[in-house]
């Protein structure tokens, strides 16, 4: 050996000890350079990886606001139930996973993949939320598999629960999911992936004060992602709470009776604009909405052609029909068109323009004033006087009582209705205005429409000699604790000026319609509770004169609707009422029975030790 290191020329030598000190050095000054990388320059950075390897983060969700009837009664609550997760970066085999699980719950790939896509720009090995609230069957099954699929658990969260399920769906509405396009917006508010946001009634217009603080939850995980325990928890603060001008017992009356109808039935006390019941059928179990409904399901809900998802109470617009006869009274009585002894000769059809207008009546009613008028609802009689009054003048008062105009109550997509004038018509159907069609809008019918809580907030207004409210659900707001953060005031949209005989004179007509022979809705005088009010039957299709027997011979969708709209006690108002059945037929018939059972229910109960009188 050491003739072969004598035998070389030591400069050889030394230049190849240089490059194996030179590669050396290199090795050693890369390491070094690796390791300051690593260590030092984005330490941080590996340091959160190795952490978020071992550690899972999972949101608490808050408990949402309990909401209460007035009585204190709950309406919405919460409940435990569970939820799938699954953490991405911890699946090495997703084909296996995905069958798995679509193999074990109602769950399949396309809803997965839609579920993961949607959370792509979520930090790593932050959980996705596979589905919510699983079934106890789900539940069972998940958690005896969880060792053969990866990267999944199950986590207890609070769930919506509608104690009275459809009885009051359009009220308080129901939950959704946060979508994309509201999380980008809604991100800084905590909102994430997976949430649950308020998507109808209540649920929606008092989002911010039910839906609480959600807390934080770390998990230690073992090599394979399986939960090991819990590291920190940060727990969450619940929603505030609501207690709403809802009396349930008044709710459930209107439930029942309207069960088996499509329309409306509204109350509100006139004193102060809050609504004491409001129902829209047919409805909706919000409990099958707010669990995760399926695209099917939901597809059927939204193509039913009675259009379940409609609020017919703000959203639904019909012609008022005689209802309206009250407030056309008022106008003619305030311009003086009309005196309470003038006599106007109402008979069986009006001639006008070479057409003639009939009444409901045969026979006519003969000589009568406005009193009689109104009680016997006369036809032929406010023709007449519609033509002395003039659209616009009709128009002004509509609108005086709130027709015409939202009422302002905090619920989605509330529509405004429509009354009439010449210059309306010039500027929709750059058409002028025909004597007729006051005529016709003189009964309520034409182009005027309205919505139930437009034509009840008018009748409280009657009732409470010209106040008009904007009616209002929510009468208080409650910490957690049950400490009062906020009281609900009434709050005066208008006062209706108006001489106090000709709405009194108004008033007793009302009061006749139910006390008085040939009234229209006779039949609600044994209640004894003192109803004054006004039916009627708004026209769909001219189908000459059909009598209420026969009204089951006439198709559906061309029957006329009902409507019945009144307040009691006629000396002292409690309640004013509206009720809307479409394609009803008659109001005293189908409308009528309904108010009185709704006028019922809140008059003749005791309420803190007192009778309602």
């Amino acid at each position: 050996m050491s003739d072969y290191f004598d035998n070389k020329d030591p400069r050889e030598l030394k230049q190849r000890i240089f490059y194996v000190t030179v590669l050396v050095v290199i090795l050693f000054s890369g390491l070094a350079v690796r390791f300051w990388y690593l260590q030092a320059l984005h330490g941080a950075h590996f340091k959160e990886l190795s952490e978020n390897n071992r550690i899972r983060t999972v949101k608490s969700v808050a408990p949402r606001g309990i909401i209460y009837d007035r009585n204190g009664t709950k309406l919405a609550d919460n409940r435990p139930g569970f939820d799938l997760y699954i953490v991405p970066e911890d699946v090495t085999d997703w084909k296996a996973t995905k069958e798995r699980l679509s193999n074990l719950i109602e769950l399949d790939e396309e809803s997965i993949n839609k579920k993961l896509d949607k959370a792509k720009s979520r930090p790593k090995f932050q959980a996705v939320k596979l589905k919510e609230d699983l079934t106890w069957e789900e539940t069972v099954k998940i958690e005896s598999y969880k060792f053969e699929i990866e990267g999944v658990f199950l986590e207890v969260a609070p769930k919506r629960q509608y104690l009275y399920e459809e009885s009051i769906a359009h009220v308080l509405g129901y939950l959704g999911e946060v979508n994309e396009r509201e999380l980008k917006r809604l991100k800084e508010q905590g909102y994430t992936s997976g949430d649950l946001i308020g998507r109808y009634g209540l649920e929606k217009s008092h989002e911010q004060v039910l839906k609480g603080k959600s807390g934080i939850k770390e998990i230690e995980v073992d090599a394979v992602g399986r939960k090991v325990k819990v590291v920190n928890w940060s727990p969450p603060y619940p929603g505030n709470d609501l207690v709403l001008t809802i009396d349930l017992p008044t709710q459930m009356a209107a439930f029942e009776a309207m069960s088996e109808v499509a329309g409306a039935a509204i109350a509100i006390e006139p004193s102060t604009g809050r609504v004491l019941a409001m129902l829209s059928t047919p409805s909706f179990d919000p409990n099958l909405l707010s669990s995760g409904i399926s695209q099917t399901q939901w597809k059927e809900l939204i193509e039913n052609p009675l259009d379940i998802l409609t609020n017919r109470a703000i959203q639904g617009q019909y012609p008022p029909a005689s209802t309206f006869k009250p407030i056309h009274a008022v106008a003619a009585l305030e311009e003086g068109e009309l005196e309470v002894d003038t006599i106007i000769h109402a008979g069986p059809s009006f001639w006008f323009g070479g057409r003639e207008y009939r009444d409901w009546k045969a026979g006519g009613h003969g000589e009568i004033n406005v009193h009689t008028a109104i009680v016997e609802s006369s036809d032929t009689f406010f023709y007449q006087v519609a033509l002395k009054l003039g659209i616009d003048r009709l128009a002004d008062y509509s609108g005086r009582f709130g027709l015409g105009a939202k009422t302002g109550i905090k619920l989605q997509n509330e529509k405004a209705g429509l009354v009439p004038s010449v210059e309306w018509k010039k500027k929709t159907f750059n058409k002028k205005w025909y004597r007729g069609e006051t005529i016709n809008a003189g009964v309520g019918q034409g182009y005027i429409l309205t919505t139930p809580l437009q034509l009840l907030n008018a009748y409280a207004a009657i009732a409470n000699n010209g106040t008009l409210y904007r009616p209002h659900l929510v009468t208080e707001e409650h910490s957690p604790t049950g400490e009062t953060l906020k009281k609900i005031r009434p709050i005066v949209l208008d006062r209706v000026e108006l001489k106090p005989e000709n709405l009194n004179l108004v008033k007793r007509a009302l009061l006749g319609v139910v006390e008085e022979e040939g009234g229209t809705a006779r039949f609600l005088r044994w209640s004894k509770l003192g109803i004054a009010g006004k039916t009627g039957t708004a026209q769909v299709a001219k189908l000459g004169k059909i009598r209420p027997e026969d009204i089951e011979d006439v198709p559906y969708k061309l029957r006329d609707h009902a409507w019945f709209a009144g307040f009691a006690p006629y000396d002292d108002p409690k309640i004013a009422v509206v009720v809307l059945v479409e394609h009803g037929g008659f109001g005293s018939t189908a409308a009528a029975p309904v108010a009185q059972k709704i006028f019922k229910a809140y008059l003749e109960r005791e309420t803190d030790g007192k009778k309602r009188e």
